[in-house]
């Protein structure tokens, strides 16, 4: 089994092509370069190691059934396996020494992955509620819980200077955002608005979360929701890009698109804000990256591909940025990494 594991991960890594160049013709003004990391799969939410030399992600490739989380090499290339390859994981994060990390997992409620959504309410995410979150070496083992509570605990994120993480839980009757110090301790629960608040992310500088919500306030809306999360559902077509101050105050949207906007990263200068988002487009299925300053002004599109762009991360010194993408994909529905150096011009 380990044999056959480590075949086919190095299978999903290593390009059938490499063309010559992947960027949207003439658009794409912002990537000087970009290069495809994986090759096949479902391949998401990528994260740098502090000193920028690795990446963390998910993905869903044989022989697991679904998302399980990896580790990737920049220097060398090679994919190892983090989690116990049961369950389903998701949002993947190191912690800032480089020796171990973070992610959410359903490995203990189940072996097996969890049931698919019902698209029969439309489009939907379900957030399980066997999530609980774990902490590990980098190659897996030591696996010990972090927050292992009833109901669903998972998008956590870590602060620069390893002191504080964010995280997404139901735990009190609603999807809130959660800050916590880096052992588990001293919970803090930051938003108290009706609807889904997560994906949360620091600064740079750890004074300020950058997140994404989906605030309501007619009552059809907030039952619709409630009635949703009670079968661990939630309708993600109307989310905004907010931030807030590290202890939950000040708390403004920075967007205002009405359309599904998410996976918010801020820039390390600490002004702007990258996140993907299907404003403009009618079927609401194409997803690019954009730009925009923390004060809501400068609205800048990215991406100009003609499919999925999603999960980008600036590197530590801005010069690299990772994303996820459907382009030149071999498969329906095959979602891979690449990484472009970032040009500011």
């Amino acid at each position: 089994m380990l044999a056959l594991t480590a075949a086919l991960l190095a299978q999903a890594a290593a390009p059938a092509s490499r063309p010559a160049d992947l960027r949207a013709a003439g658009e794409e003004r912002h990537f000087r370069s970009l290069r495809q990391l994986t090759f096949g799969g479902e391949n998401a939410e990528a994260y740098f190691s502090a000193d920028d030399r690795s990446l963390i992600f998910q993905s869903a490739r044989p022989p697991f059934a679904c998302d399980q989380i990896f580790t990737f090499d920049l220097s060398s290339d090679e994919v190892s396996l983090v989690s116990t390859g049961k369950g389903k994981c998701t949002c993947a994060y190191f912690f800032p020494e480089g020796g171990r990390v973070l992610f959410s997992s359903t490995h203990a409620a189940s072996p097996e992955c969890p049931p698919r959504p019902d698209y029969s309410k439309g489009y939907v995410w379900r957030v399980d509620p066997g999530y609980d979150i774990y902490t590990s070496r980098a190659d897996g083992k030591d696996l010990r819980p972090l927050v292992a509570a009833p109901g669903y605990d998972a998008e956590a994120t870590i602060s620069r200077d390893g002191s504080r993480i964010v995280f997404t839980s139901d735990r009190d009757g609603d999807l809130e955002i959660y800050s916590m110090r880096a052992d588990g301790g001293d919970v803090k629960r930051l938003t108290s608005s009706p609807g889904y608040d997560g994906g949360a992310f620091f600064t740079a500088d750890g004074s300020k979360i950058v997140f994404r919500a989906g605030r309501l306030s007619a009552k059809a809306e907030i039952d619709d929701f409630h009635a949703l999360l009670a079968q661990h559902l939630v309708r993600p077509t109307k989310l905004e890009i907010y931030v807030m101050d590290a202890d939950g105050s000040n708390q403004r949207p920075i967007t205002k698109l009405d359309a599904a906007s998410f996976a918010p990263y801020p820039h390390p200068d600490g002004t702007r804000v990258i996140f993907s988002t299907n404003t403009g487009d009618p079927s609401g299925r194409e997803f690019e990256l954009y730009l925009v300053g923390l004060d809501g002004k400068g609205l800048e599109r990215v991406t100009f591909s003609p499919q999925f762009d999603g999960f980008p991360m600036w590197s530590s010194d801005a010069r690299t940025l990772v994303f996820a993408s459907n382009r030149n994909g071999h498969e329906r529905g095959e979602t891979n990494l690449f990484l472009a150096e970032w040009s500011d011009r």
